[in-house]
């Protein structure tokens, strides 16, 4: 009998789903025992509920080809079944957040790609090479849910992967002002370009919740877990503001990015720091961790999506095109591969940090 975890996909037929399912198709921890997906689903086999929506250039794992997609409102069937699950469900976000926190009262670690719960004060929203600590405030949420194994865990936003590892990495010369502007691949929307024809030759400059994500998110990513409170607080700085915009890209979101210090760094200091910045899913060896996290390319044309967004097999972070600016301190170009470090790759990260922490487990 494998000793792998069991692992549930809620929102298993969708693009970020279907990632999910090619990521762990060889996971050293973790094995896909059971798909869920919207009623009009259920019944089929998992082979049967993609045919005409795979979106992915991988094919359909054959371990998951025959696995018959349940309902996901099935909660309490799907819990006896897996030990956690990854959440990429496509629902209203007072849906999500009820069904969530459904499998988490059913005593089910939920690791989700949604965005309902980001700004639930005791649910921590994890980068784990920047906040692995944010999983402290668990305890506390299930004291709330009245659980003892169940919780929910989320990641951030996806285009704000190419930025805030950035100013992560900068955080000891203090940054005060950004302005990122995320040129955004419309596989962020769930799409390729047989599904997106208005994305050819064009640019739509509006994303709709992103730039409130962009500028929000980073600022819970780094807070901290307040024991009296029993939930993060998030930082009052960096003053983040942002545009985002979609562009006929399929896979990386691209940051232009402006950033003022309270420190003077010199470029020299800015790339060493970025170059040597690492975290917990580094000094641990997770299975999806980069070996290096953030890389600094030095051509004037580089990072570009073509030759960086798979750095680190779509884990790692490029930055570029480190500059005086006239206005601000310093400007530069970031890079991340949004459906890889910025969504499902991302979660399973997520989740080897907490099985590492002991907060996921065989049940």
């Amino acid at each position: 009998m494998s000793e792998k975890l069991r692992v549930g996909i809620l929102g298993a037929t969708g693009m970020v789903g279907q990632r999910y399912i090619t990521l762990l198709a060889d996971h050293p921890w973790f094995e896909v025992v059971l798909v869920a997906a919207s009623p009009r689903s259920a019944g089929k086999t998992y082979e049967q509920a993609v045919a005409g929506r795979w979106k992915l250039e991988d094919p359909v794992p054959d371990a998951v080809k025959d696995l018959v997609v349940l309902d996901v409102n099935q909660v309490s069937e799907i819990a006896a079944q897996v030990d956690f699950v990854f959440s990429a469900v496509s629902m209203s976000k007072d849906e999500i957040k009820k069904i969530e926190e459904e499998y988490a009262k059913a005593e089910i670690p939920v690791v989700s790609n949604n965005s309902a719960h980001r700004w639930t004060p005791d649910v921590p929203m994890i980068v784990p090479e920047i906040n692995p600590d944010h999983s402290d405030v668990i305890k506390y949420q299930q004291e709330r849910l009245g659980t003892s194994r169940g919780f929910i865990a989320v990641k951030p936003n996806c285009s704000i992967q190419s930025y805030a590892p950035a100013l992560s990495a900068w955080k000891k010369f203090e940054p005060t002002q950004v302005i990122a502007t995320t040129y955004q691949a419309i596989s962020g929307a769930g799409k390729n370009f047989d599904d997106a024809p208005e994305i050819l030759n064009n640019v739509i400059p509006y994303i709709g919740g992103e730039e409130e994500k962009s500028e929000r998110e980073p600022m819970k990513i780094w807070g901290k877990v307040d024991p009296q409170k029993k939930e993060i607080v998030p930082a009052a700085s960096p003053v983040i503001t942002s545009q985002c915009l979609r562009v006929p890209v399929l896979y990386g979101h691209t940051a232009a990015v402006f950033v003022n210090f309270e420190e003077q760094p010199s470029k020299e200091e800015l790339i060493q720091a970025l170059e040597s910045y690492s975290g917990v899913p580094q000094e641990l060896k997770l299975p999806s961790a980069p070996k290096q996290f953030i890389q600094y390319l030095t051509e004037d044309d580089r990072p570009q999506v073509r030759y960086d967004v798979n750095f680190e097999h779509g884990m790692g972070i490029s930055i570029g095109r480190l500059r005086p600016d006239k206005i601000f301190d310093w400007k530069f170009v970031g890079l991340s591969h949004n459906t890889a470090r910025g969504a499902a790759g991302g979660a399973i990260l997520c989740a080897e940090l907490l099985k590492a922490q002991g907060y996921i487990t065989t049940k």
